[in-house]
């Protein structure tokens, strides 16, 4: 079975270090794991940025599943491409897992970010006066939802990872959860 591997890791200095540790874990567990910087672009083209969307919904098209990391990344919530490619593949009907190396509430992380207040009616709300979604997940009801009814619940640590991009326990409970759903 093939696993698009989603997530801001991309974006690290060792992206690709990261990227062959994700793919041999999955290897360990009779899966395939396919990293967004397998596909060769030249990032010097006028029309690099498509050449990558398209390379990238190419590979999703060819996966079975998705794990989705969906650790905050420079802000609150997820990474916006993992987000879109979690959601790409549910409206695909393929299988959708992912996990998250900080439980913290939704509401806790954006009151990292900005001020949060109680409104007149109850609302949490932020330094704008828009509400925080307040559920108590981990991040925004569509993903979280899109998770439970695609694949499997959300995976994460009891606390938050030290190293929150190289902790690689939440990934491989994950993938081995995948590779049990996916027999």
């Amino acid at each position: 079975m093939k696993i698009y591997l989603a997530g801001p890791e991309v974006f690290l200095p060792d992206a690709l270090s990261i990227g062959q540790q994700k793919r041999d874990i999955c290897t360990r567990h009779g899966l395939t794991g396919l990293y967004p910087l397998d596909t060769a672009v030249d990032l010097s083209a006028p029309d690099a940025s498509l050449q990558i969307f398209k390379a990238l919904e190419e590979m999703m098209d060819a996966a079975d599943a998705v794990i989705a990391n969906l650790t905050p990344f420079r802000g609150p919530g997820a990474d916006p491409g993992t987000v879109y490619e979690l959601g790409y593949m549910a409206g695909s009907r393929k299988r959708c897992f992912g996990y998250c190396n900080d439980p913290a509430p939704y509401a806790e992380r954006v009151s990292r970010h900005t001020t949060v207040t109680k409104a007149d009616d109850n609302r949490l709300i932020d330094r704008d006066g828009l509400t925080v979604e307040d559920f108590g997940l981990p991040d925004n009801l569509m993903m979280i939802h899109a998770l439970e009814l695609h694949g499997a619940p959300l995976v994460m640590p009891r606390a938050r990872s030290a190293d929150i991009w190289h902790d690689l326990a939440s990934f491989e409970a994950c993938v081995r959860l995948a590779a049990g759903k996916l027999d």
